[in-house]
């Protein structure tokens, strides 16, 4: 009698079903380690441009620059200024912030002076259908032509919260102007909350101009 060895063909669909399982298998992990990968890229990315944002932001308040009105003196004459007030949107904190700041010595010839009025303020927008707040920056030549309007531009986006507290030397406290405070605060303390309830958060100490 001849006896054959060799695979029968269930044996083969078997084994080629086997594959296709395995493959398949391997195929998801692969593609999903690579989506992790870029996802966790991107978040890197994401709070690497945050941190340079609040190292910005935090760098300005320690340059802010504002002395105190003579007594008697006219409110509304005084440029110079530190404002921060509580605002909401979408039931979430979303302060508007805005002071005179000295800037660096700028390397281009452009006539400048040093003092900056820098502005801070969320923009509500909406993205796929969902509400979202976006964080503008806005700044302009406190004594140069202001008839150029300046442009905001995002800074942050997707945010559920921007926060700004003043330190009074007793307590925090959500607003301050130097029209009625006629001084600094000792500290500001800026809070982000970006999407997915992360708290990001700098604390400054401002100058105090004698």
């Amino acid at each position: 009698m001849c006896n054959n060895k060799g695979f029968t063909l269930i044996e083969l669909l078997i084994a080629l079903a086997l594959l296709v399982i395995l493959a398949g298998a391997l195929y998801g992990t692969y593609f999903s380690v690579v989506a992790a990968r870029e996802k966790g890229g991107t978040r890197m990315e994401e709070r690497r441009e945050l941190s340079t944002t609040l190292g910005k932001l935090h760098n300005e308040l320690a340059s802010t620059f504002y002395k105190g009105l003579a007594i008697g003196a006219d409110p509304n004459s005084q440029r110079l200024h530190f404002v921060v007030e509580d605002r909401d949107s979408f039931g979430k904190p979303a302060s508007l912030l805005q002071f005179t700041a000295l800037t660096p010595p700028r390397i281009d010839p452009a006539p400048a002076s040093d003092v900056m009025v820098v502005r801070y303020a969320v923009k509500e927008s909406e993205k796929d259908g969902k509400e979202q707040l976006d964080l503008l920056r806005e700044s302009r030549d406190l004594y140069l032509d202001t008839s150029v309007k300046s442009v905001p531009y995002q800074v942050i986006d997707q945010m559920e919260g921007f926060l700004v507290e003043c330190w009074d030397g007793a307590k925090w406290v959500k607003t301050w102007d130097t029209a009625l405070n006629n001084k600094l605060p000792d500290k500001v303390r800026v809070t982000v909350t970006v999407k997915g309830g992360e708290v990001f958060s700098t604390i400054a100490t401002l100058r105090k101009t004698p």
